[in-house]
Parts: C-alpha cells; structure tokens; sequence
C-alpha cells in the first residue's frame, strides 16, 4: 500500500478523470469503460510502487495513455493479420427474413438528420479530425486542450522533453486546422 493515497481514494477522486481522458482517447463509451478499467486495475495492482515522484493523476494520465498505446498495437497487429468480408454473413447472424447471405451493415459516421445541431455537428467533427490524428500526437492534444495539462505534466505523462511537447503539439494543431478548415467552410 503507498503512504501517497489509498486505493478508495485513488478510485474515488480519479476514477472519472481517467473514464473522460479514455472516452477522448478511443472515442467509444464503451471503449472508454473497457480502458478505464484496465488502467485502474493496473494502478491499483502498482499501487505499492508508486513512489510521488510525480502527482497521482500524472502517474495515471501515464497508465491509462500506456495501456492504450499498447491496446493499439495490438489491434493493428491482429488487424494486419485479419481481413473482414463486408458480404459475408457474421457467424449465426440471419437476414430479416432468415436469409443467412445478408451483407454486413456500416452505420454512418454522423448524426441522424435532423438530431445535430450546429454545435454537436461541429463536436463530431473536432472528435473525427482527432481520431485522425497519430496517437501521440492526439494524446498531447487531449491532454493539452480537454485536460488543461501544462507541457510539463503532459512530458511526465508521456516521458518525452518538454520541447517535443510543444513542437508537436503545434504540428497537432496545424494538421488538425487544416483537416477542418474545408468543413468549416462549407457550413458558411
């Protein structure tokens, strides 16, 4: 057990902190739950090991964006190994109409029309650019722009010097301006 904070109060103070930076993260309330999760397990089971070189949230800023790097990696490396037929018929699954060569169904990316307003359109936007961004880099943008880090805390949480923080950051910004400047102008 750390004498810096016990596991109630790392679950209790924390534990919303570390749901919301998994929700920007993946993007995915579910799969937000499922990362939150992780990285909480794994705080509590190194939780005798902290030893308040830096601040508790720091330490699980770096838990949680780690067990999500790791996450990706893994699911590129199965999905570099696996191919998905969009006609072919999940196992077990049946058509309407029992017919079992029905293709599989994408959903659209956006809002059903007429549900978006201008703001929540716009939020679906800024979240898909930043999906699109590389890891790291989307990574120091959560961490900067919806955590309120400074370039110190986000170099702690992510081990990398303070200068790399901020030059990518700024390539972050830019590539993410001109991922949305065409939307921005086609809605004026």
């Amino acid at each position: 057990m750390s004498n810096f904070i016990s596991e109630e109060d790392l679950i209790e103070q924390y534990s919303g902190r570390v749901y919301n930076l998994s929700l920007k993260l993946v993007g995915n309330p579910t799969a937000a739950e499922d990362l939150a999760q992780e990285s909480l397990i794994k705080a509590l089971k190194a939780l005798g090991d902290f030893r308040g070189d830096s601040q508790v949230g720091t330490w699980l800023y770096r838990i949680t964006l780690n067990t999500w790097k790791n996450r990706l990696r893994y699911e590129k490396s199965r999905a570099d190994s696996k191919t998905l037929s969009l006609d072919a018929s999940p196992a077990g699954a049946s058509g309407p109409d029992g017919d079992r060569s029905r293709s599989l169904e994408i959903p659209a990316e956006e809002p059903p029309p007429g549900k978006a307003i201008e703001s929540e359109q716009t939020a679906v936007w800024v979240n898909k650019a930043l999906q699109e961004l590389d890891p790291e880099s989307r990574a120091i943008v959560i961490l900067r722009e919806n955590e309120a880090k400074s370039y110190r805390e986000i170099a702690d949480a992510l081990d990398i010097p303070e200068g790399t923080v901020k030059s990518r950051l700024a390539r972050a910004r830019e590539e993410l301006r001109v991922k949305l400047l065409p939307l921005i102008r086609q809605e004026q």
